[in-house]
């Protein structure tokens, strides 16, 4: 019976033994072993095998980063403001053995050296520039703590302010102040849009103005220049009307006098066709009182003689005169006359009409602004491109031609 308890007692003891001879250390930890009672390693993720009863564990260590944010805490700023500023602080463990044996509590380490360092750097700035100075602030906060806890076995990677809260009245001005300057900046843009407004209206209608000026302009040229157009195609109409009508009334005389010759008409005959005509002369209103003279058969006699001979009967004989074979004719003059029934358009004046068209029809740009003293740019190529020259004063007995060249005339009729 006593060999089975001292049996057991060693199972025990042995059990013992091993438990303590042997630790497992996970990844991403690291365990800090002493040797009776001295720092002797540091083993991290791996199966670790120690002296019973000589050898332990003093502490496990966390390697990975790690996130500690901080209570809010009061700061008073440099215009004597108390401000609540909250603090988050990422680090992380990289040498186990000083964050066991330098300092009891890291943690509470950082925190209390994040609250004076922050302390520190915000005593020295207004409101304004703690609120608008969040990356200068970290920076300085992280330079400092990387610093002071490099000793320690920490390395401090970020340090960010989460929040900076002013005491409510405070806020309440802030808003004030921003509303403020909203309603002033809005007053400012309102002012300056209708003053924007104003000056393009006064602008459309000065360029609407100037617009309208270059077009009657334009216009009162064109007007101008159809109606010398028009007035020199009408004298030139009535020139060839005039020299239709007596070239007509020349042959219906020779025509008239050649029947006359070739039906030898006598003395009888002359004297009814005078006797018709005496009636119609007789027609007009203003005609009252109509006398037939005393002697119209001496009149009838010599009429008669003029145009034929006696007989030996006592009755008169037309007789034709004898035709002068050198009498000159009148002048052929058609090959030079000729160009005045020519009924074609003169493409100089379709020219002209069709660029006086294109400019009418040309857009006018309202986005261009135009200067004072100076043509808007579709008034100044219609005054260009479309404007007729302007025509020269007529010498006195010509015409000046439709082509407007000095130089060439047409012989007035």
């Amino acid at each position: 019976m006593e060999a089975l308890i001292v049996l057991a007692v060693l199972v025990v003891l042995v059990v013992i033994v091993v438990v303590k001879s042997v630790a497992l250390v996970p990844q991403a930890e690291a365990a800090v072993i002493e040797r009776l009672g001295r720092y002797f390693r540091t083993a991290s993720g791996q199966l670790t095998f120690l002296v019973p009863f000589v050898d332990r564990i003093r502490a496990k260590v966390d390697l990975r980063e790690r996130v500690v944010s901080f209570p809010p805490q009061p700061v008073i700023t440099k215009d004597n403001l108390t401000l609540s500023i909250d603090t988050v602080v990422y680090f992380q463990v990289t040498n186990p053995q000083a964050a066991v044996y330098e300092i009891s509590n890291y943690i509470a380490a950082v925190e209390q050296l994040t609250v004076t360092t922050l302390r520190n750097v915000v005593g020295g700035m207004t409101l304004e520039e703690t609120l608008t100075s969040r990356d200068s602030i970290n920076g300085q906060l992280r330079g400092v703590l990387d610093e002071a806890t490099g000793r320690w076995g920490l390395r401090v990677a970020r340090v960010e302010l989460k929040s900076i809260d002013p005491p409510p009245s405070i806020q309440e001005s802030m808003e004030k102040q921003m509303k403020a300057d909203r309603e002033k900046r809005a007053t400012i843009l309102t002012a300056e849009g209708h003053r924007e407004a104003a000056i393009k209206t006064a602008e459309g209608d000065k360029q609407a103005r100037i617009l309208s000026a270059e077009g009657s302009k334009q216009a009162a040229i064109l007007e101008a220049e159809a109606e010398r157009q028009s007035r020199i195609l009408r004298a030139q109409g009535d020139r060839a009307a005039q020299y239709l009508e007596a070239q007509g009334e020349a042959k219906a005389i020779e025509k008239v006098f050649a029947a006359i010759k070739a039906g030898k008409p006598t003395p009888e005959m002359l004297a009814y066709q005078y006797l018709q005509t005496l009636p119609q002369m007789a027609q007009g209103d203003a005609n009252k009182v109509w006398l037939v003279p005393s002697d119209f058969g001496d009149a009838l006699k010599g009429f008669a003689g003029a145009l034929g001979a006696r007989g030996e009967d006592g009755v008169f004989r037309f007789e034709p005169s004898a035709v002068d074979e050198d009498l000159q004719r009148p002048e052929d003059d058609s090959e030079e006359v000729s160009d005045w029934f020519d009924m074609k358009t003169d493409p100089v004046v379709a020219k002209a009409v069709a660029e006086a068209e294109a400019v009418a029809r040309k857009p006018v740009d309202p986005a261009v602004p135009v200067a004072a003293g100076e043509r808007p740019s579709g008034a100044a190529s219609a005054a260009g491109s479309s404007a007729l020259p302007a025509p020269e004063p007529a010498r006195e007995g010509s015409v000046p031609s439709l082509e407007g060249e000095a130089g060439e005339e047409v012989p007035k009729q």
